[in-house]
């Protein structure tokens, strides 16, 4: 009897560690990631959450890896720093696929703030991967262009370039790799122009203009992004603030502000999208008052402005 106590007590401790060896294990991807699907170009869910003790927008977007830019304005009547407890929060994990994707390769849209990693798959489904970036201050936007992944680098260096040094002289020549480099743990740099595609050690600075040129991913999402992207794949870098998609007989439209000022009329820019739309889809009913509302309140949630006509 003695014995057969014995070895449940150990199965158990064996059960339990194993479970915590589980919980401790970090989540491998921490990428949303989707199968593409033919006639759709909108993926994900929109949900809601409650604000708990202490909590800020920034956690809540940074636990369902979003950008400060998403989560703020999904919900523009909130305080981003104190909202109140139990407020619900709205979580926009859904995504239209920007105009300028590619077949294979990494798309970075400046104005969503938002990355798209595609993969053609020559058996079984293609998919894509998309996740959150920090982008370019005023005066250092990315260069809109087309890139290849030169180099990827584990515990890079930080070699500290002129202008930033100029704008802090007590700043070191270098940085070498730890938790002050501003690098992070991984790097994906660009063919030319200095640029990568890094991970932070700010991580509230993911869905703002804070960097000199570089995209800046949280270290979860750049390391997912590391083991899957090949050194020589392509990189485009596109402003796209107004974005249309379809998906189950409808045509979405997703807008966000337009930080540059390169739309003269957010409307044109609409229309031609939802035009597209209806070659995927065939003629539609359209509701116009939708459609201003949101390129007027540019939420960056995506609203159904029309649908299939079936009559």
């Amino acid at each position: 009897m003695f014995s057969f106590s014995l070895l449940r007590a150990a199965l158990l401790i064996r059960i339990l560690i194993f479970f915590i060896i589980i919980l401790a294990v970090p989540k491998a991807n921490a990428l949303n990631v989707f199968d593409l699907e033919e006639g759709r170009t909108v993926y994900g869910i929109l949900r809601s959450v409650k604000i708990g003790q202490e909590q800020t927008l920034l956690d809540i977007a940074k636990d369902h890896d979003l950008g400060y830019n998403q989560i703020v304005s999904a919900n523009q009547d909130l305080d981003p720093w104190m909202p109140p407890e139990g407020a619900s929060v709205l979580v926009p994990t859904v995504f239209v696929l920007p105009r300028g994707r590619l077949p294979s390769g990494i798309v970075v849209n400046l104005a969503e703030m938002r990355l798209y990693y595609f993969e053609s798959a020559e058996e079984g489904p293609s998919r894509f991967w998309t996740c959150p970036v920090g982008v370019g201050r005023e005066g250092y936007s990315t260069e809109l262009s087309i890139y290849t992944v030169f180099s990827k680098v584990k515990d890079p260096i930080w070699i500290v370039p002129p202008s930033v040094l100029k704008e802090d002289p007590e700043l070191p020549p270098q940085v070498p790799p730890g938790p002050d480099n501003p690098l992070g743990k991984y790097i994906l740099r660009f063919s030319r122009l200095s640029y990568g595609i890094h991970g932070t050690n700010r991580p509230w600075g993911v869905g703002r203009r804070v960097s000199h040129g570089c995209i800046r991913l949280y270290s979860e999402d750049i390391a997912s992004l590391f083991s899957l992207v090949p050194v020589g794949a392509l990189v485009r870098i596109i402003y796209e603030p107004i974005k249309v998609g379809w998906a189950e007989g409808k045509c979405w439209l997703q807008v966000y502000q337009d930080y540059e000022k390169k739309i003269d009329d957010p409307l044109a820019v609409a229309f031609c999208g939802i035009s597209a739309c209806e070659q995927a889809l065939g003629p539609l009913k359209v509701d116009l008052k939708k459609i201003k509302k949101a390129t007027r309140e540019q939420t960056g949630i995506p609203v159904p402005v029309a649908q299939a006509d079936t009559e």
